[in-house]
């Protein structure tokens, strides 16, 4: 997984906020342990508030916890919340329509990437945020 990825951002301080459920989190302390700024943090689990994951405090005792129970919460939940993908599309140019091999590549690569696409979000479901917790 690439080092800057929002899905790796994610799950690592969904992690945390699973290990200690009660306890809120600030954008502060989940950043150092992600090693990136808070702001970062903010926007990306900003996402996840939004797709009802976690919810958010403002004020002295606030922070980020979880919206559910970290077994409730799959890792696609996750990944679909994130609109990230790991498979890029295929770039197609503006005339492959010309050049008949050109569709093809372009029809046979897509659905093998569509086709990996829903294999990751397969897998992804099969594990939850309480699965990286416990470990």
């Amino acid at each position: 997984m690439k080092a800057n990825s929002r899905l790796a951002l994610a799950l690592h301080a969904l992690g945390h906020l699973a290990a200690a459920p009660d306890e809120p989190r600030t954008s502060a302390q989940i950043a150092r342990h992600n090693r990136t700024n808070p702001v970062v943090v903010r926007r990306v689990l900003g996402l996840l508030r939004d797709a009802g994951i976690v919810t958010s405090r403002k004020g002295h005792a606030g922070g980020w916890q979880l919206a559910r129970a970290a077994k409730a919460i799959s890792l696609a939940d996750v990944y679909g919340a994130l609109g990230e993908t790991f498979i890029a599309p295929v770039e197609a140019s503006q005339n492959y329509h010309a050049c008949g091999i050109e569709a093809e590549l372009h029809s046979r690569v897509g659905d093998a990437l569509r086709d990996a696409e829903a294999r990751l979000l397969e897998r992804l479901a099969q594990d939850s945020v309480q699965d990286l917790a416990a470990h």
